[in-house]
């Protein structure tokens, strides 16, 4: 798994968003998620709407992603 993969995804499921991904190690990683989607949700509702986009990646072939859940204005 690459950064550039889950990134796209991440976009295929909220396609109003940006998307930063990092990550060296392929299995661990970082990601700065931006999206109008995201107004009025706290941050758990906002990252289970990220770890949606990813399904049954996270756990398996993603081990860990670090989020930062953002909306346009913050």
């Amino acid at each position: 798994m690459d950064s550039n993969t889950i990134a796209q995804l991440i976009r295929d499921g909220l396609p109003d968003a940006e998307v930063t991904v990092s990550g060296d190690d392929g299995v661990h990683f970082e990601a700065v998620v931006r999206s109008a989607s995201f107004e009025g949700k706290n941050t758990l509702a906002r990252h289970r709407m990220v770890y949606a986009t990813l399904g049954e990646l996270m756990g398996n072939e993603i081990h860990a992603l670090g989020l930062r859940t953002e909306t346009p204005d913050s």
